[in-house]
């Protein structure tokens, strides 16, 4: 392949071949593919902006613009460093107006995904002009199978215009974000990328309004079924009783972004309501509740309550740990402690917290009263592409911290 010669321009954000006749400008919107579990292609969307002082990457998925990083160069190629998630796109620009490269971690490890990207047609299905037979918006109760027959239950949020489909998946854990699709005559398409954990969504609509479908990551496929109920509903709070062993007291220290040990019996968090989060810089659904989180936080804390996520990392070092929170810091303009705890996955959730009684999911919302006594857990969280399934959440969520302050 012949050395390509890259300039970006912050003013308008374009990249010059060294033996192309013509500038191929990068800014504007693109159509992506990751080949995905079973070599299925994957799309997705994605734009490329540009300002006077720099040019920024941010995922289009139905109604949300994400964040992605600032483009750099790197020797011959473009490259985007996706921060929050520790990966980056690393593509290099070719005369027809394609983009050709990888998405990878960034510190080189396991197999990079290739990805080829275009800026002809940025459709994300092919639309084969077959009228939908159905108009499947609505709730569905879900069903998910994995290839050893283990179920999930799950609330899939439809949302139809013409043939045009927005999907998410309401799990224990939170939701599948906004994915954006289309639907062909009874065959229906939806995925989903902000640079972590890219979904593809396929089904088949029966006659009877059922659907019957597939999940496919990079590694894995899990089939489902979506039964349509307006009443489809999660039950995600545990109850006073069940929380932890033996009504042990609940406390831990972990060292926080600047290496200090931080408790809940340290003088700023005593006699206040904590709202304690269990996360991950790596979690999508815990990075809609840090979003959350900060806004509230910044109105609320006068009233003499105080937030800590213990963030429980893609890998068990303090060193790696410390720079995701720092980057998540950022990125969220998070204005409370965050803590590590270890290594992300439940059996290590319970031994960093011995006192719990179960762990189910990333992220889970500990709340204590002024006594330092746990009073209810929430697990996951219900991100704005689950609609009034958030709004509930945001109520009850307020409607808990009310009583913890009384």
């Amino acid at each position: 392949m012949k050395k390509i010669l890259i300039v970006i321009s912050a003013f308008i954000g374009t990249v010059i071949m060294a033996n192309a006749q013509h500038p191929v400008s990068i800014v504007g919107k693109w159509r992506g593919s990751l080949i995905g579990f079973n070599n299925a292609l994957i799309p997705f969307n994605f734009e490329f902006v540009a300002t006077k002082k720099d040019t920024t990457l941010y995922f289009i998925n139905g109604k949300e613009l994400y964040y992605g990083g600032k483009l750099i160069r790197k020797n011959d190629s473009i490259m985007v460093a996706i921060n929050q998630f520790d990966t980056e796109l690393a593509l290099s620009v070719q005369k027809n107006s394609t983009l050709l490269g990888f998405w990878r971690k960034q510190n080189g490890a396991g197999a990079p995904t290739p990805i080829e990207a275009s800026k002809e047609n940025i459709s994300r299905f092919k639309s084969t002009q077959i009228q939908p037979t159905n108009n499947i918006s609505g709730k569905y109760d879900v069903i998910f199978t994995n290839d050893t027959g283990k179920q999930t239950k799950a609330v899939g949020l439809f949302e139809q215009n013409g043939s045009q489909i927005g999907l998410t998946f309401l799990r224990a854990s939170g939701d599948s974000r906004f994915s954006e699709g289309i639907i062909n005559g009874n065959q229906l398409f939806s995925s989903v990328f902000i640079g972590y954990s890219p979904l593809l969504f396929t089904g088949i609509i029966n006659a009877d309004g059922s659907i019957a479908g597939e999940q496919i990551g990079l590694k894995s496929k899990l089939n489902f079924v979506a039964v349509k109920n307006k009443d489809a509903q999660l039950s995600n709070t545990t109850k006073a009783n069940s929380l932890t062993k033996d009504n042990q007291p609940f406390n831990f220290s972990f060292r926080n972004i600047q290496g200090k040990l931080v408790s809940l019996s340290d003088a700023r968090y005593k006699n206040k309501a904590v709202i304690v989060t269990i996360g991950g810089t790596w979690c999508p659904n815990c990075a809609d509740e840090a979003m959350f989180l900060t806004n509230w936080f910044k109105k609320n804390q006068q009233r003499g309550i105080e937030i800590i996520t213990i963030q429980f990392e893609a890998v068990n070092d303090f060193a790696y740990a410390q720079q995701q929170m720092k980057r998540f810091k950022q990125r969220f303009n998070i204005p409370y402690e965050q803590v590590f705890g270890g290594l992300a996955n439940n059996d290590s959730v319970l031994e960093a917290l011995p006192s719990l009684a179960e762990f189910k999911a990333f992220p889970t919302t500990l709340f204590l009263n002024k006594k330092g006594a746990l009073v209810k857990i929430n697990s996951g969280f219900a991100g704005p592409a689950t609609g009034k399934f958030h709004t509930d959440l945001i109520k009850e969520f307020n409607e808990i911290v009310d009583e913890l302050l009384q």
